[in-house]
């Protein structure tokens, strides 16, 4: 359900309670729908942080929203948005955020990545005040979660760090011994950090250029 705003609710949203202004009248003026329930909104920002859009794309019992991902990042996508803040609203008018508002939160910022919209914040509100993840350090304790990352993408981090560690290390060797030996060095140590963090032989015979069999010697040799 699109919200219709007015000029001069399309601000540039620079902090979190400019953006509650917008939500507390938001709020106020849905009386068709129940206020005992939670309503979950998607806020739509462009790359100025101007606010294009406020969507509902929830709305659940008194104590949860059913939320599902593409209806979060639909709109946000067809508009442009560059980023989003979610909001909902708590009828219980408790302000600390619950498991799972936490949880939810740490989903939707791994699909945001994906596609390609970041999730900058989540803001809970009542009529009369708010709490912002955001500004209680919560977002930047979910960007670092790796519960919802894709395990592709754990694999290549793993995978890119091994290897600068490895390389690193073998530059510095290689300025005594010779910058084609201080690669192979460095590729050596690369493997074994792989090995080190159970990455698959195979995918470490790819990123280092290793035969099977060697890779298979060297990880006896690890541990």
């Amino acid at each position: 359900m699109k919200i219709k705003l007015n000029k001069v609710q399309k601000i540039k949203v620079l902090n979190s309670s400019m953006l509650f202004l917008v939500m507390q009248q938001v709020l106020l003026r849905e009386d068709e729908i129940e206020r005992d329930q939670e309503h979950f909104y998607v806020v739509s920002l462009a790359s100025n942080n101007r606010l294009l859009n406020v969507e509902l794309v929830g709305l659940g019992a008194v104590d949860e929203s059913l939320v599902k991902p593409m209806q979060v990042f639909r709109i946000a996508l067809l508009k442009g948005a560059v980023k989003i803040i979610l909001a909902h609203n708590h009828p219980s008018l408790e302000m600390w955020p619950s498991d799972a508002d936490k949880e939810l939160t740490d989903r939707l910022i791994q699909v945001g990545r994906v596609v390609n919209v970041e999730v900058s914040d989540h803001m809970i509100f009542t009529p009369e005040e708010y709490y912002s993840f955001d500004d209680h350090g919560l977002m930047k304790v979910l960007r670092n979660s790796k519960k919802w990352v894709p395990p592709y993408e754990e694999e290549e981090r793993i995978r890119n760090e091994a290897l600068k560690i490895g390389l690193e290390k073998g530059l510095k060797k290689g300025k005594k011994e010779g910058l084609k030996e201080g690669k192979n060095k460095g590729k050596l140590e690369a493997a074994r950090e792989f090995l080190r963090n159970g990455v698959d032989i195979d995918i470490v015979v790819k990123s280092t250029g290793f035969s099977k069999e060697e890779i298979e010697t060297l990880a006896k040799t690890v541990h």
